[in-house]
């Protein structure tokens, strides 16, 4: 008898290779930089592919207002529009505690301090793959 039941993320499949930096996907790589050009707090990467089928990645910042938040989520949406890539939803501009962009393969993040803080996405994750996107981010050339 043969075991078909491992489905699509069983634990005969490889491992996705590691993500780092410099192995983004385009898409990814304007969401980063569009995140650091409008100075996100706290911004990581965490690495789903393989764990989720809802996204490959969540890239998760913080604002340090509602109005900051905003803005962030803003710059996102209008680096990504200038890349090509739309999204397929937003949630919680209005309010700017929590800012949700869905763009299938990554799903972006954007809260304020205290309601990051509250749901904790990074630890709901812990078994993802993270990279602190402030840490990793190239230097001035």
């Amino acid at each position: 008898m043969t075991d078909d039941s491992a489905g699509s993320r069983g634990s005969n499949q490889r491992p996705p290779d590691p993500v780092t930096i410099d192995t983004l996907p385009d898409d990814v790589e304007v969401i980063v930089e569009a995140l650091l050009e409008r100075n996100a707090r706290l911004p990581v990467l965490l690495d789903l592919r393989g764990l989720s089928d809802a996204a490959d990645y969540f890239v998760i910042a913080s604002g340090d207002s509602d109005t900051h938040a905003r803005a962030i989520a803003d710059t996102v949406m209008e680096r990504g529009r200038a890349a090509g890539i739309r999204p397929a939803g937003i949630e919680g501009q209005r309010t700017g505690s929590w800012i949700l962009i869905d763009y299938i393969s990554a799903v972006v993040h954007v809260f304020i301090p205290r309601v990051r803080d509250f749901y904790r996405l990074e630890e709901l994750w812990g078994d993802a793959p993270l990279i602190r996107l402030e840490e990793a981010a190239p230097g001035p050339t």
